[in-house]
């Protein structure tokens, strides 16, 4: 097989792998907190066991380890937020929300990254409305909730991947994922005692949830992003943007196969998806047309956002 054909399935695969993200996490019966609190530790556990990882916190400004670490919280707040509307709503709920990613990172990143605004990315946030509004009409009242929390954790993904964007180029990417996931199990655990509501971060699982916690640190963690690392060799950040803008459509075909979450919601759910992710789409083609350079880009924590812009 050609080289560029296997990269191609790889990548595919690693947006299925993502996609069961939400499905385990709607599977998992711990709450939001210590389920993200025990996803951070197990793959951060796993990063310091390798000599690679080591040899690049010791090349690192201490500035640099905290500039990570700081980017850290936003991840760690992201895959709470992200559980939180799962548990609230879910996983084709949450999956959509995810979708609103790019959209709002069309609106962050020229904020961070000092750039000019672009008015023609505005488009893509207008064209956004409609599907968000048909989407709230489409699911039951109850899980509206869900909603408003998978659009924070929406925006939380487009801030930390601009921040990410801007410091790539600044180390190892095993390194960078390995603080940011370090700060992010440390912030969480500081965290807990201020939501006592959402109880406490460490909560030993039974089985069937460590199981299923080890499926997704492993399986849906570390797997794809080692996975994809290697098919960016072969592909163009443009092409893999195209083929992890599928995740959301992976995830909710998964979930109405295994959860039968379609009895839950109605058509317009389901119209208000296409709507967004034609505009999810559409971002890639409108920089491409731009003539922007194409430049693989570690984010190096959120599904499928861990590849390129």
């Amino acid at each position: 097989m050609q080289a560029v054909s296997k990269a191609r399935l790889q990548i595919h695969f690693c947006v299925l792998l993502w996609g069961f993200t939400a499905i385990l996490g709607k599977l998992i019966s711990l709450p939001a907190l210590p389920l993200v609190w025990w996803r951070v530790l197990l793959v951060t556990a796993a990063l310091l066991l390798m000599p690679r990882v080591w040899r690049g916190l010791r090349a690192m400004p201490a500035r640099l380890r905290w500039a990570y670490a700081g980017i850290g919280v936003l991840v760690s707040l992201h895959w709470l937020t992200f559980y939180a509307a799962i548990k609230l709503a879910n996983a084709s709920v949450g999956a959509t929300c995810m979708a609103l990613g790019p959209v709002f990172l069309a609106f962050v990143e020229p904020w961070i990254a000092r750039r000019k605004f672009d008015p023609r990315e505005m488009l893509i946030g207008v064209a956004v409305v409609p599907g968000v509004v048909m989407v709230v009409g489409g699911v039951p009242a109850g899980m509206r909730m869900g909603i408003a929390v998978g659009v924070v954790c929406a925006l939380l993904v487009a801030l930390f991947s601009a921040f990410n964007k801007r410091m790539v180029e600044h180390g190892d990417p095993l390194t960078i994922t390995c603080i940011e996931l370090g700060a992010g199990t440390v912030f969480l655990g500081l965290l807990a005692p201020l939501l006592p509501h959402a109880g406490p971060a460490f909560v030993l699982p039974d089985m069937h949830d460590a199981l299923l916690l080890l499926a997704l640190s492993f399986g849906c963690t570390l797997l794809p992003f080692a996975l994809a690392l290697v098919a960016l060799r072969h592909l163009s950040a443009f092409g893999v943007q195209m083929v992890t803008n599928l995740e959301p459509v992976y995830a909710i075909v998964l979930a109405v196969l295994l959860l039968d979450e379609q009895r839950q919601l109605d058509g317009w759910f389901y119209a208000g998806v296409a709507v967004i992710l034609a505009a999810v789409f559409a971002h890639p083609l409108l920089h491409r047309k731009r003539g922007e350079p194409e430049q693989p880009e570690l984010l190096a924590v959120a599904e499928s956002h861990n590849i390129v812009e």
